[in-house]
């Protein structure tokens, strides 16, 4: 058994909990582009080699090609490194199965330090912060749907008060979603909005409170002020809330999304990450480049435009999917 097919094996109960409910074809669709682009080289640039210096060359212009950035870059190589001196194998794609293993190696780490609560808070209360643009408003939407299908009562907070069009915009989702909105008039107080929404999850027995936030990070200040204000006003009503905050940012950014994660890292105590747009880049390695800069877990990965699109994150599921075959096509008989 190779390196990854023993990882599948550890998390075998985790991927069928993830087949129930997830597509694996619709994930392998919306990484297709960073796929054909980048990671499907790999199979057959490896394949029969051993892992010399001229690999590990060829190695890393494809990984920094796919935006994974230099340092996540030198730390998978690193790693290879190490794994392969302690393989003792002469098995042809045993290469291939040392990349994808150090991968999902990687990924699973930062989860398993940062693991998802198993008892949910009742209501459990998430803030959803991420600059403008990044799809925040959509994915907050998208999170109440998935809430919602596993059977919990879901009600969404717009204080994102201040961007034209930002609660008609959550409103229409809240609809889609079956779930409950509490909203103000535009240039309300956020906090206000917070605690509004956080006072109804309470009187009417909601299991989970998301609230989305502000996303004007160009004025810093302001914006560390406003989550401080919005976080304060939560625990008068809940001590330990929010539960979570999650940072949503736009895979298509490249290295600009670990700018930004930088930046919301200075204002707000993150707890998870949500990717989005993966079906719109070829970049999709900004995904592990991210994760492992800030030692924090991937929640949640959009994939397309559809309200089932954002999927729960599974490391093992991801690498598959990155580095899935593509199918043969048929030759024409003449």
């Amino acid at each position: 058994m190779g390196f990854f097919d023993s990882l599948k094996a550890k998390v075998q109960a985790v991927a069928q909990k993830v087949g129930d409910t997830l597509s694996f074809d619709r994930l392998k669709e919306g990484l297709a582009k960073t796929r054909s682009a980048v990671f499907g080289r790999l199979a057959s640039l490896v394949r029969g080699r051993t892992l010399d210096d001229a690999l590990l060359a060829e190695l890393e212009e494809v990984l920094l090609l796919a935006d994974v950035g230099v340092r996540t870059t030198e730390r998978i190589l690193d790693g290879l490194r190490q794994r392969w001196r302690r393989s003792n194998t002469d098995d042809p794609d045993a290469v291939l199965d040392a990349i994808k293993a150090e991968i999902a190696e990687r990924l699973l780490a930062v989860g398993e330090r940062s693991p998802q609560k198993e008892e949910l808070p009742k209501p459990y209360v998430v803030m959803i912060v991420g600059v403008n643009g990044v799809g925040k408003t959509t994915t907050v939407g998208k999170l109440a749907y998935n809430f919602q299908r596993e059977g919990k009562r879901v009600i969404i907070g717009a204080a994102d008060t201040f961007r034209a069009a930002a609660n008609e915009q959550l409103a229409t989702w809240a609809a889609r979603a079956g779930v409950e909105i509490v909203q103000q008039q535009r240039g309300a107080d956020p906090a206000a909005v917070a605690y509004d929404t956080l006072n109804a999850a309470i009187a009417r027995g909601m299991d989970v409170c998301l609230i989305d936030t502000a996303g004007r990070l160009h004025t810093k200040g302001g914006l560390m002020q406003e989550l401080e204000k919005i976080s304060r006003v939560l625990k008068k009503l809940v001590p330990d809330a929010p539960h979570d905050v999650w940072l949503v940012l736009d895979a298509t950014t490249g290295q600009n999304a670990i700018v930004q994660a930088r930046e919301f890292a200075k204002v707000a105590p993150l707890s998870g990450l949500i990717v989005t747009k993966l079906d719109g880049t070829a970049k999709g390695g900004v995904v592990l480049a991210i994760a492992d800069e800030f030692q924090l877990p991937v929640r949640y990965i959009g994939v397309g435009e559809r309200i089932d699109d954002l999927q729960p994150f599974d490391a093992i599921a991801f690498v598959e999917a990155l580095f899935a075959e593509q199918p043969s096509v048929p030759q024409s008989v003449e």
